[in-house]
């Protein structure tokens, strides 16, 4: 057998290392060509450069090692380069990569719409249409709503993270930054409270924060500005993701479910970062018991290949062909990985995510006590929000304390981004052991005792 290279002996330890400062001198070459030759408009939180991953750990060009924290923003569900997931690609490669769905027949197409009908909420029948992202789940759901009931208007939620193309931004309301610039959006979209229990807009107590949220739309929208039998659709996010990985009370998404079913309104759930395993269900409205009409997936469906799904109830996707179409929605490569994904979550990972969630609030449970710069942590599952502020009573905001976290966490060897405005987000791959839950978590009270320190 082979010798490993060190790169790969590093890759199958189970904690990062180490070896240069940061960023290495090879990193700071491809940062400065980056600057030159890509758009400006990409985010970069800290220096990091990306060669391979294994599993939980991502090696960079230097040869440092780091413990990804993030999954490639909730991508990786099976991890960095998941062998079995590898080997799917590869013999898909190796037959057939590409014809376009749009006007031919995959098998695995078919297979795979099987099994996402299997596990999708509710014994309705459902119909997938297959696109590359996020954001075109969200347009496909969008023009699926307006189709189907003949309506226009859509409701969405302040703290909403849709995506970036112009009709699924029009429904986000997550950053002024996302939306300025771009002009005119999608007409008929109407944006109202999100029942955030930390931070609940009207004032009152956590367990009675959903209750004037979902009034709103009933109490106010529909008595003031739209008639509900003009909506078409409510989209919202079971847990909000680039909002501050906010839970929703479950009597907030059963009110929802509620109104929509009362007014002939389809309900989307956004399960694009929630989904597939991460909260330790398929889905994150499945800790709620909900139903959607239209349930929208990417991100960890095919452990970092692009494909997304739109799922809905058969009676709901009844429109003609030509209607919709995507010329390399349900390639075949993205296809079997997300057949291997699927097959991987279901015997291993959604339940390890169940467990290491557990293990890991666990470990947060006295982080209020310890830190006063905590004032939240929430979420479900390996979806976890720790939310910055400068005081507890007050709770305000403290974003550049969350920034400082997140650069010394770097410095440290783990990998963790920020969501909204002041939260650290925690979405590791969905393998993760007890071993790195506790090495990031160590890492995360040193730096939060050195954040601290600059209050």
């Amino acid at each position: 057998m082979p010798k490993q290279s060190a790169s790969t002996e590093t890759l199958t330890a189970k904690l990062p290392r180490l070896i240069t400062p940061l960023p290495g001198p090879h990193a700071l070459r491809v940062i400065e060509e980056d600057r030159r030759h890509i758009s400006p408009s990409y985010t970069r939180s800290y220096p990091l450069v990306a060669r391979r991953g294994l599993g939980a750990l991502v090696e960079d060009v230097d040869g440092n090692t780091f413990l990804d924290f993030n999954a490639g923003i909730a991508v990786v569900a099976t991890g960095h380069c998941h062998p079995e997931v590898v080997a799917a690609i590869q013999r898909q490669a190796a037959e057939l990569i590409h014809m376009s769905c749009t006007d031919f027949y995959y098998e695995g197409m078919v297979e795979l719409a099987r099994k996402l009908e299997s596990i999708a909420p509710g014994s309705e029948p459902k119909k997938v249409y297959f696109g590359n992202s996020g954001t075109e789940a969200i347009e496909a759901a969008i023009k699926l709503a307006r189709y189907h009931t003949r309506r226009e208007k859509i409701i969405a939620f302040y703290g909403a993270f849709h995506g970036r193309t112009l009709g699924s931004l029009s429904l986000t309301a997550s950053k002024a930054v996302q939306r300025t610039g771009f002009g005119t959006l999608l007409s008929g979209v109407f944006h109202v409270p999100y029942a955030n229990p930390y931070r609940c807009p009207y004032g009152h107590p956590p367990q009675e924060c959903c209750r004037d949220c979902a009034a709103f739309i009933e109490r106010e929208l529909f008595k003031k500005i739209v008639d509900p039998q003009e909506v078409a659709a409510i989209i919202v996010e079971p847990i909000q993701g680039e909002g501050g990985y906010v839970p929703a009370p479950a009597e907030f998404l059963r009110d929802l479910q509620r109104i929509c079913r009362q007014h002939g309104i389809l309900l989307i759930t956004d399960e694009v970062q929630s989904g597939m395993g991460r909260t330790g269900k398929w889905w994150a409205a499945d800790h709620a018991g909900i139903e959607p009409d239209i349930l929208c997936v990417a991100k960890g469906i095919a452990s970092g290949l692009p494909l997304s799904a739109t799922i809905a109830k058969s009676s709901v996707m009844d429109w003609k062909p030509g209607a919709h179409a995507s010329t390399f929605g349900a390639n075949p490569v993205s296809v079997a990985a997300a057949l291997a994904t699927l097959r991987l979550v279901q015997d291993q990972y959604m339940e390890n995510a169940r467990r290491m969630g557990q293990y890991l609030f666990g470990r947060f449970s006295r982080w209020r006590e310890k830190f006063p710069i905590v004032g939240d942590v929430r979420g479900k599952g390996l979806m976890i929000g720790i939310e910055m502020v400068t005081d507890q009573r007050t709770r305000e905001p403290a974003p550049k304390l969350r920034d400082a976290v997140e650069n010394l966490a770097f410095s440290k060897g783990l990998l963790v981004l920020g969501a909204g405005a002041n939260t650290i987000r925690l979405a590791p791959p969905l393998l993760i052991s007890e071993e790195q839950a506790d090495f990031a978590v160590d890492t995360l009270e040193a730096c939060l005792r050195e954040a601290q320190s600059l209050v």
